[in-house]
């Protein structure tokens, strides 16, 4: 097996497709290897890499089932409640904080309600 065949940026040929770009197509790689990749020069560190790989060898989305759409309104309404005072902040809790707003600036949000 020989190495990995490397485009310079915007110069592969037609026939590969980042993740991203098959997923633009509906696309997916569907467990094919990396065919190519493809390098972008920088001027102080080295280049940026992304994988290619072949758009005749992928396979389509697998859809969603509602099994699955459950799961996932599950999930980012976990996202959604502080673990300290268990309510729905209506935002997605940042995980620098790891709270809602109130319960991590609780004089800053008196001053507000106050106001």
């Amino acid at each position: 097996m020989g190495a990995l065949p490397v485009f310079r940026w915007r110069l592969a040929p037609d026939g590969y497709a980042t993740r991203r770009q098959l997923r633009a197509q509906g696309l997916r790689p569907g467990g094919q290897e990396v065919a190519a990749t493809l390098e972008r020069p920088r001027r102080r560190r080295g280049p940026l890499v992304a994988h290619l790989y072949r758009v005749d060898l992928a396979k389509p989305v697998r859809p969603m089932t509602p099994a699955r759409w459950a799961a996932l309104a599950a999930a980012n309404r976990a996202r959604r409640i502080c673990p300290q005072c268990r309510r729905d902040a209506g935002y997605v809790i940042p995980p620098s904080l790891g709270m809602c707003v109130s319960c991590a600036f609780p004089e800053s949000s008196d001053c507000l309600r106050s106001a």
